[in-house]
């Protein structure tokens, strides 16, 4: 039964309308600033589901919200209100209040093989093109899922509307771990946290007993792994998300620190400090070896796969001061942007110290956390290290980490001097800077893929 029953979740059916090629595009380049109009009224529900129906309606118009590219038209303005997403929309009627494109859903209940379930269908309208745009190549879209899955049902369908409206793959439908702190400053609680990319559904996943830093996610979605104190001894843990399982990662005799997942989450990218010197490590999840990545008298730390696994990013003050360095995973010389052949190359020259680098999901730019002149930035790279931006600064902008999409940086950030840590996140572009609200302060956040 479950696997029957598994088979609905989530399903894609095809609509009736038959649809042609739609005209409203939203143009997402840095030049862009005035947002697309769409109206997204309440869906259509019947009886106790139409507060559900105003709760998912409301996340759908808060993901599209946050990403600065769409302006909600208001419900206030609505000229027609006798809305059906079986029944075309009188276009003159949302042209009049010069809205572009027109959300149209309803929400109901289903009972497969004995268990309910809530399903939402939804289409999408070009308003000036007069028709309806097609969504993953059908005329409409229904989601299906057990009722305490609605808003991931609501995180959907804004995936589905951004992904055509803008030609990008999704992000909301997505998780982000961080670390949950509390107390004061000479006494800090540090416990791993997990929410929904909107910051709803917090839940703590340790009970922070022990301090934890640095948390990232597995590609498969179901494994964390993070640094402890555990024991006053900082070393590597693995978290299962399903189990709460939690187990150290190998058995270094020395401090290792700084971990994150290779792209196929087979392996996993660390810090090891031997004798006050500390390399890079990459320790196999299945044969459980480990192989020594550098071998240099200097700080390497903080490595960050590309999405193709051929590549590494670090941070190295080889060269007198922190600045990022590529190599290849497999040790072999690559030629290095500045001239001449190096089994790592230096990919930054600018003023300040650079650290925590994070290669884009994209593969084209590396995100990175700067110090210059008493103030901390985030700003991205070039892989071939032209083309620096900064996005943000403030007294203190940490930790950058990309959206499966790559197409948002989320952060933290202290305002001043003990005002505590927040996350926050801000567009590619460098604009659409919004905090992320959470229940306590918070650092280090992690962005996990899409779920399935």
């Amino acid at each position: 039964m479950m696997k029957s029953i598994a088979a609905y979740l989530f399903a894609a059916l095809v609509a009736v309308i038959p649809a042609a090629t739609a005209q409203v595009t939203v143009n997402i380049s840095e030049g862009t600033l005035k947002p697309t109009p769409i109206a997204i009224p309440v869906f259509e529900a019947e009886g106790a589901d139409r507060q559900l129906a105003t709760d998912i309606t409301s996340v759908i118009q808060n993901d599209l919200l946050s990403t600065g590219l769409f302006e909600i038209t208001p419900q206030s303005a609505f000229i027609q209100r006798d809305l059906s997403i079986n029944t075309q929309p009188r276009f003159a009627d949302w042209k009049i209040i010069q809205t572009d494109a027109l959300v149209v859903g309803e929400v109901d209940r289903v009972t497969i093989e004995g268990v309910e379930f809530i399903r939402a269908s939804v289409r999408l309208w070009d308003v000036y093109g007069e028709e309806v745009m097609r969504l993953e190549g059908q005329a409409g879209r229904r989601f299906t899922a057990k009722p305490e899955d609605w808003r991931r049902i609501a995180h959907k369908i804004a995936d589905t509307i951004y992904a055509r409206l803008t030609g990008e793959d999704p992000y909301f439908d997505s998780r982000i771990v961080y670390v949950a702190e509390t107390g004061p400053k000479d006494d800090r609680t540090k416990r791993l946290a997990i929410m929904d990319s909107d910051g709803a559904n917090v839940k703590y996943l340790t009970s922070g007993t022990f301090t934890v830093l640095t948390p990232r996610f597995s590609p498969s979605n179901q494994q964390i792994t993070y640094m402890s104190f555990e024991n006053n001894r900082p070393r590597v843990y693995l978290f299962d998300i399903q189990s709460g399982r939690q187990e150290v990662l190998g058995n270094f005799q020395n401090m290792t620190f700084a971990p994150r997942f290779s792209r196929d989450g087979q392996s996993v990218l660390l810090t090891q400090a031997v004798n006050g010197n500390s390399d890079i490590y990459l320790r196999d999840l299945v044969t459980q070896s480990t192989r020594r990545l550098t071998d240099h008298p200097a700080i390497d730390t903080s490595p960050s796969m590309s999405p193709d696994g051929r590549q590494i990013v670090f941070n190295s003050d080889r060269g007198g001061s922190p600045q990022l360095y590529i190599m290849n995973t497999d040790g072999s010389p690559l030629t290095c942007p500045s001239g001449g052949r190096d089994t790592a190359c230096r990919i930054t020259f600018g003023s300040g110290r650079y650290s925590t680098p994070v290669w884009s999901p994209r593969g084209d730019l590396i995100a990175f956390t700067k110090q210059s002149r008493g103030r901390f930035s985030i700003g991205v790279i070039g892989t071939d290290g032209e083309g620096e931006r900064v996005l943000t600064e403030s007294y203190l902008d940490e930790g950058p980490e990309w959206s499966p999409n790559g197409r948002v940086i989320t952060f933290f950030r202290e305002r001043a001097p003990g005002a505590g840590p927040q996350l926050w996140s801000v567009d590619l572009t460098g604009r659409n800077l919004r905090q992320i609200p959470t229940p306590t302060q918070g650092s280090d956040p992690a962005w996990s893929p899409l779920l399935n």
